[in-house]
């Protein structure tokens, strides 16, 4: 019997998870404090904005005085690189780890020995809430290094019990047979790798609803509600949508329950609040703005209201599994993955929505934004199902017709459709690159970028 069935044996690491809401409040304020003291003492970035707001540590007297502190932003870590936030001293931190950097500067975060102690305790609790036990068989297809996935997940599936496979990312063919030869029963991966999985098993005559898999722990991309369906009925598994970033630790900030009513968020290290992103305004529960978040126990380098730029909505109302600690909304989208066509505002999830309630195609698609004649023009192109590419044309033609009535209702945008065929939109073995921005290159880089399209456009 699982620890989150009705009986079924409790997870002494889940125990925070569980604290009555004064007493969490209290935690918090607790810790909060604290931090808020060890970053003014020890960073002089955080020390000079208090300083300048005319707010210093003892003014911090309950947890709504937390909308007094400055927000933290990525480019604070890229202007202080590499060790400029850190509060702890070289000797004291034990591990270092970086994302990858778009502008050349990679975002670099670090830990103390307490630190990898709290992170590998809320992952703990992030596969008890999944069901996961000492008895489980957990596939690591997380990438291992200075990505912050693979050994967060890691050191959360051992110190669970589970027998872990450090598979890390990539070599597909090899990931598939671990799978069947090794009676793996969860997998660490992004969502978008997992269909990866599913096809080439597919190709490989391999039946992954066959085998002992039962869970799913996805996260690193945002991903939909209809991407969840596809992986659950094609790969036969309960699949779990897991958050975090490096910034504030790594996976392991929240994590859903068998119930899927939003993300626990392990909120006595993390304390979480939604902004209007425009304002800065806080927003009450159930408003969806985007995500702010404390650490309220890091040491090496604690984040002080870190704007995430992920959109989601705060939950407080008591969930079926019995947590206490609250939940946001899945994340579905980014402030900053928004672009504007013609004047209206279109997010990757929409269309990705949008595509996978017609019947027909497959969850791969890739948005190109071009400029044509100095207007914006965006194409979706869509991979079919095998079924459909072999049809008659006829059937071809009123696939793409649904898709641009989809899209069109979902946006309210006529846009280009393309129809590609099966296997023809690259895959990626981390996170998918759904949108291409060619807006800026010139004609010519354009039509010499521009992908090989499998069937004619309408």
């Amino acid at each position: 019997m699982k620890w989150e069935e009705p009986g079924g044996t409790f997870h002494a690491a889940s125990a925070p998870d569980y604290i009555p809401r004064p007493q969490m409040r209290e935690l918090q304020l607790a810790r909060l404090r604290a931090v808020v003291r060890r970053a003014y003492d020890h960073v002089r970035h955080f020390r000079e904005r208090l300083d300048a707001r005319g707010f210093t540590p003892p003014d911090v007297r309950t947890l709504e005085d937390i909308a007094h502190l400055p927000f933290t932003t990525k480019a604070d870590l890229r202007d202080t690189y590499p060790f400029g936030l850190f509060a702890s001293p070289m000797s004291d931190v034990v591990r270092l780890h970086a994302s990858s950097g778009t502008t050349g500067k990679p975002i670099v975060v670090a830990y103390t020995q307490q630190d990898l102690e709290v992170w590998t305790s809320v992952m703990v609790r992030a596969f008890a809430a999944c069901g996961l036990t000492h008895g489980d068989i957990v596939q690591n297809a997380y990438g291992y290094g200075l990505f912050t996935g693979g050994l967060g997940a890691h050191y959360g599936a051992e110190a669970l019990g589970a027998t872990v496979i450090p598979v890390s990312g990539g070599n597909t063919d090899r990931q598939i047979m671990v799978l069947k030869d090794f009676n793996v029963t969860a997998i660490c991966c992004t969502p978008s790798y997992f269909i990866h999985l599913l096809e080439r098993a597919g190709e490989l005559g391999v039946n992954i609803r066959e085998l002992p898999l039962r869970v799913g722990v996805f996260g690193a991309e945002p991903w939909t509600e209809s991407m969840r369906r596809h992986i659950e009925i094609e790969g036969g598994i309960q699949a779990f949508d897991i958050y975090g970033l490096s910034e504030i630790i790594g996976p392991g900030v929240s994590i859903e329950c068998p119930y899927h009513d939003g993300l626990h968020v392990f909120e006595d290290h993390f304390y979480p609040e939604v902004i209007d992103p425009e304002s800065g305004r806080v927003l009450a529960d159930g408003e969806e703005g985007e995500l702010v978040l404390t650490t309220l126990s890091k040491q090496a380098m604690p984040m002080i209201r870190y704007r995430t730029r992920d959109i989601t909505a705060l939950a407080s109302g008591p969930c079926p599994c019995g947590r206490t600690v609250r939940r946001i909304a899945r994340i579905g989208r980014r402030s900053d993955d928004m672009f504007i066509i013609r004047g209206i505002n279109v997010f990757p999830s929409q269309i990705e929505t949008a595509l996978l309630a017609v019947e027909g195609t497959l969850p791969h698609y890739q948005i190109i934004l071009t400029r044509v004649r100095g207007l914006d023009a965006m194409e979706v192109q869509v991979e079919v199902t095998p079924e459909v590419f072999s049809d008659k044309i006829g059937a071809l033609e009123t696939l793409h017709d649904r898709l641009l009535y989809a899209l069109d209702q979902t946006l309210g945008l006529r846009v280009e459709v393309t129809l590609v065929a099966p296997r023809s939109i690259q895959r990626s073995e981390g996170k998918a690159k759904r949108v291409i921005d060619r807006r800026n290159l010139s004609s010519e880089a354009r039509h010499e970028d521009s992908p090989t399209i499998a069937l004619p456009r309408k």
